[in-house]
């Protein structure tokens, strides 16, 4: 398998910034790690191991990012403002820095994202903030309520990256463009999983906006963990 480290500054965090790549070919998937999460996470815990055959065979390249939530939803000694700041410069960095090397090094326009749990939740919202520039987002027991995040803080940047408040009111027709051609929506999750009720609920959401979505629930007692979620990543990439 070809894997490749990645290092460089990211201006607009002000920081330096690691990720790990995984493939050769294939459709490009930008995958987020779990809270305060590191770019290695999913290589450690066996998802790159589960996806080997798909890598292998060039069905897929995985680029996979550090976060940066201690430093925005996570830092509890800033203003929540400040927070929602962070994670903004964040995700100006995925757009900026990250997918022109994925777009570079697969020759394609628009890519996959995917993530579990709080990984899930950025998969997800970036996804629905950049429907253009995604073809398919995968949740595996995501979490899409951030306001858990900002002590009772709200504005339009909270609502802006909080899927469960802005997906009931999308009525932009160049949203409903994209995610009606070439976008799929998977959201998985365990009959025990800690954020079943959270995915009931905004799969109902996504539901009654038309926004083509697939809900699947993982029967046995499937919990929130890696060894369910390595069982689950193959048949959603």
């Amino acid at each position: 398998m070809n894997r490749e480290y990645h290092q460089w500054h990211a201006s607009g965090l002000g920081r330096p910034m690691e990720l790990l790549t995984f493939g050769h070919g294939g459709l490009p998937v930008l995958v987020f790690p779990t809270s305060m999460g590191r770019f290695f996470e999913f290589e450690d815990r066996g998802m790159v191991d589960a996806l080997a055959g798909k890598i292998d065979a060039g069905y897929i390249t995985l680029f996979c990012v550090d976060s940066v939530d201690s430093e925005s939803w996570y830092n509890k000694q800033v203003h929540p403002r400040a927070r929602l700041q962070r994670h903004g410069e964040y995700e100006h960095y995925l757009l900026n820095d990250v997918l022109p090397l994925m777009r570079g090094r697969s020759g394609r326009d628009r890519i996959a994202v995917a993530g579990c749990s709080f990984g899930g939740y950025h998969a997800v919202n970036f996804a629905l903030r950049h429907p253009g520039l995604v073809t398919k987002a995968v949740s595996l027991a995501g979490a899409f309520d951030i306001r858990q995040f900002v002590a009772g803080y709200y504005d339009d940047n909270v609502y802006f990256h909080n899927p469960v408040d802005y997906v009931a009111n999308i009525s932009d027709p160049g949203f409903f463009h994209h995610v009606r051609n070439g976008f799929d929506l998977a959201l998985a999750v365990g009959d025990e999983d800690i954020c079943l009720g959270g995915n009931y609920h905004f799969a109902g959401l996504l539901g009654r906006k038309e926004i083509p979505h697939r809900l699947d629930v993982w029967g046995n007692g499937t919990r929130h963990d890696w060894p369910w979620w390595r069982a689950m990543i193959p048949s959603y990439l």
